[in-house]
């Protein structure tokens, strides 16, 4: 085929790999997102997954969970076709106050170690292309995870996942029915990423504490999981129910009844789920605004100082101003605060010192 002939999502992988060759996108740096592509060139979205499917085959691209597709390290020209590593959990900075320079924290992604897939989850091996794979449900699951751990829940459709697999668009559905399907699948498989120890800590609080910085290292890896469901409306996935197990262990031969153990169960999971709700929140924000928390705080400079020094706020503009280098929002930090007040909160009634509230 001629350039003019050539399909698609080979021109314009063509025209990306020259920007990066050339120079123009440097190493760490972002390329066009599978949105952006589709924009610019007016291609359909799978189209836009296949091109950067491509460059990341053959090594010049990669992507990173919550920033997106980047340049490779070290490309200077293309190389053979390989399978990056895929990067985890890399936290955001905090939010602060506007005008305020970013601060220099050194930010942790997991509470709780996270061991290695086992074999169930079907990793194949490494040195072998996808495209030369059987095509599985285990392969279909762990596409469409990474494609919504680099760009959200929007960016998710049956074709993108079959274009990233370099399959037929209609090849996923023989697997999964649905994208409704898909998506339960890859949230239990993302909740099934973490197991706890044979022998539990000692003391139920010690368990509880396990528990829930577990699921927020699972959150924190997979922000997207905290979108699914509700706390009326639960997922009833089986490696979810691990987690709630493990939690209502921790409770059972305290004397609780029935009803207060599932009631303190669901408040300490919907704790974490409501805290891990914002790091999708800031994902979308930042990916609809083009502006990451820093820049954005620094637009509202004006409105928050106008706030500040207004007189019809006087105690939070005497804290604000009284904290040196402005207050930093940081999730990690705030959810420790959190579980230990909650936990506090909760330990008369677990060790039975008071009794639970009329009609609980």
């Amino acid at each position: 085929m001629t350039p003019e002939t050539d399909p698609p999502f080979r021109r314009i992988a063509a025209e990306l790999r020259r920007r990066i060759t050339e120079g123009e996108l440097a190493a760490g740096e972002r390329v066009p997102s599978t949105r952006r592509i589709a924009e610019e060139w007016g291609v359909a979205l799978a189209t836009a997954t296949k091109v950067l499917t491509t460059l990341s085959l053959e090594g010049l691209v990669e992507s990173r969970p919550r920033v997106g597709t980047v340049v490779a390290p070290g490309v200077r020209t293309p190389g053979p076709v390989r399978e990056q590593g895929r990067h985890r959990g890399q936290g955001r900075h905090p939010a602060r106050t506007p005008g305020e320079p970013p601060a220099r924290a050194s930010r942790r992604t997991d509470h709780a170690p996270l061991p290695a897939p086992g074999p169930e989850q079907e990793t194949g091996p490494e040195s072998q292309p996808e495209s030369d794979q059987e095509l599985t449900r285990a392969r279909i699951v762990r596409a469409a995870v990474e494609i919504v751990d680099a760009e959200g829940l929007t960016a998710l459709s049956m074709r993108g996942v079959a274009a990233r697999l370099g399959v037929a668009a209609m090849s996923p559905y023989r697997y999964v029915g649905s994208k409704e399907e898909l998506l339960l699948l890859m949230a239990d498989s993302a909740f099934g990423e973490a197991a706890y120890p044979a022998t539990a800590p000692e003391g139920w609080r010690a368990q509880l504490e396990l528990s829930a910085r577990t699921l927020w290292s699972l959150f924190r890896r997979h922000p997207w999981l905290a979108q699914l469901g509700s706390l009326t409306r639960p997922l009833l996935l089986p490696n979810l129910m691990v987690h709630a197990e493990w939690a209502l262990s921790a409770l059972d031969g305290r004397g609780l009844d029935a009803r207060t153990m599932l009631d303190v169960h669901v408040l300490v999971y919907g704790y974490v789920e409501g805290i891990a709700a914002n790091l999708e929140r800031e994902a979308q924000a930042e990916a609809a605004s083009g502006l990451s928390e820093d820049e954005w705080m620094d637009r509202q400079a004006p409105a928050f100082r106008a706030i500040t020094t207004s007189p019809r706020y006087p105690v939070f503009s005497r804290l604000v101003q009284s904290i040196e280098g402005g207050y930093d929002l940081d999730l990690d930090t705030l959810f420790e605060f959190g579980l230990r007040s909650l936990l506090d909160g909760l330990t008369d009634l677990v060790e039975g010192r008071t009794q639970p509230p009329a009609g609980a």
